[in-house]
């Protein structure tokens, strides 16, 4: 199946297709406006009984051995890479996301649900010396690790194979059940994975799919079935979840205005290419994007001149092209967001060192110097291919301001100097450091997430299964 010959997708409810709902949405090209599919939207009814489908699915599966869950997963793995060119342009039409840049994202997708099948065999308690006080003497303690029961994993647009896999992965290898309510803008590619879970032998209701108003995604955080949620998205929508769900498991991975840090021991060259490459990856659509870069003043100018060179040489074109650099931004209306930031700093006195011109949805990569910290483009999440070049002077003043937001998800920090390294892993108040890269990497089997604004709980295979399950304490007598 291509994606052409996607007409309507189907709510999978309990390993039952439903096509009819509370309306139909027009999934379109973010590129070229054209329409790629019909999706069907879930009523409050159908939501609840996506719920319930999954809650009763987990009387057996929460009981499945390891070995099975763990054979599902990596066998889903499996199947999505022999499919990964048919995702990748999937992903391309859907979301805008240049081609090269889906298929990597394909790729990580495919491991992260392969490092999650491996991770379900190492799902273990641990032996405690509870006579360790006199009121343990004669018996033995032990924990078992359970899984909690019905998640919901409520997924963004810019990511949402990968991410789709960092929420369903770790829940399945732990024996949760899951809830998947896409972004509207990605129902398409997130559906088809759905699909191929579903292929590989998990047990129906084990993974259900609704498409849905926001309104009706509330029930998936307010449902007294739902044992936990799993949100990627905006500060905002991440507070309200949090308000709305009471004594439940909340996972919350939100925004960032990524700080970046470039000292004059730097190798220059590999700054600009980490900035340029981590600012404008897929237009700057990513919460961990390079958004602010503050650099040591004597090499500013220097600095600048690189970045600004390797920004202009992006090429703007057809997510479908193997040539193109940089495609759209999801929608008219972000772009024009962005372009009304951008003028609003040059109307504040920042300087534009290349792009800020807008096409529709295509914003070109776009450098701006002589900011403020009040300015938008540098204290909000411009979620759009904006960075801001700040002078410091002293390394410490740098860190400080990287710590004066009211986000901290990943900073950057270049320099060759071990102990300007050591005092930013020091100093940073962020979930975590990248030195000599820029705050764009992540690697998917590591601990990620943020602290104030950015977020609570972590994800990365290991860690995401520890929010996801709990601990019972089982006493023996020895």
């Amino acid at each position: 199946m291509t994606l052409r010959q996607v007409t309507v997708v189907p709510l999978r409810i309990g390993g039952k297709l439903i096509h009819s709902g509370a309306g139909v949405l027009t999934v379109k090209s973010p590129y070229d406006g054209r329409d790629l599919g019909e999706v069907v939207l879930a009523t409050r009814v159908q939501a609840d009984q996506a719920v319930q489908c999954a809650r009763a699915a987990f009387e057996d599966y929460g009981q499945a051995p390891s070995y099975q869950r763990s054979s599902w997963l990596i066998e889903a793995s499996a199947r999505l890479e022999d499919q990964a060119e048919v995702f990748a342009r999937l992903l391309a039409e859907e979301v805008g996301k240049p081609i090269r840049a889906a298929r990597a994202e394909v790729e990580r997708a495919a491991m992260t649900l392969r490092l999650s099948g491996e991770e379900a065999r190492r799902l273990q308690g641990e032996v405690l010396a509870v006579d360790a006080t006199p009121a343990g003497l004669g018996k033995r303690g032990m924990t078992i690790v359970e899984p909690v029961g019905v998640i919901s994993c409520i997924v963004p647009f810019n990511y949402p194979l990968n991410l789709l896999a960092h929420k369903v992965g770790p829940a399945l290898a732990a024996g949760n059940t899951v809830v998947i309510k896409p972004s509207p803008k990605a129902v398409l590619c997130v559906s088809r994975l759905v699909e191929l879970l579903e292929s590989v032998g998990f047990p129906p209701g084990t993974v259900n799919l609704i498409a849905c108003d926001p309104e009706v995604a509330e029930l998936l955080v307010t449902h007294s079935e739902v044992s936990a949620v799993s949100f990627t998205g905006s500060a905002s929508v991440g507070r309200a979840i949090l308000k709305q769900a009471g004594l439940k498991r909340v996972v919350l991975e939100l925004g960032s205005n990524a700080g970046n840090v470039v000292a004059r021991s730097a190798d220059l060259d590999l700054a600009a290419a980490a900035c340029a490459a981590g600012g404008f990856v897929y237009a700057g659509q990513s919460c961990i994007s390079v958004q602010r870069v503050y650099v040591q003043r004597s090499v500013m100018v220097d600095f600048a001149e690189r970045l600004t060179t390797r920004a202009a040489a992006l090429r703007l074109g057809d997510p479908l092209d193997d040539e193109t650099d940089v495609g759209p931004l999801i929608d008219e209306a972000s772009a024009a967001r962005v372009d009304g930031w951008v003028a609003e700093a040059v109307s504040g006195g920042a300087r534009i060192l290349c792009g800020s011109t807008r096409k529709g949805n295509m914003f070109a990569p776009t450098v701006v110097t002589d900011v403020s910290p009040q300015m938008k483009i540098v204290c909000e999440e411009v979620f759009g291919p904006v960075v801001s070049l700040l002078p410091y002077d002293d390394l410490s003043q740098a860190l400080a301001a990287v710590n004066q937001s009211r986000y901290g998800l990943h900073a950057g920090v270049f320099t060759r100097d071990l102990e300007e390294a050591t005092q930013a892993v020091k100093d940073l108040r962020v979930g975590g450091v990248v030195i000599n890269d820029s705050s764009t990497f992540r690697s998917d089997l590591m601990p990620y997430g943020g602290v104030r604004e950015s977020g609570i709980g972590r994800e990365g295979i290991r860690f995401a299964m520890s929010d996801l399950t709990h601990l019972k304490a089982v006493y023996m007598p020895f």
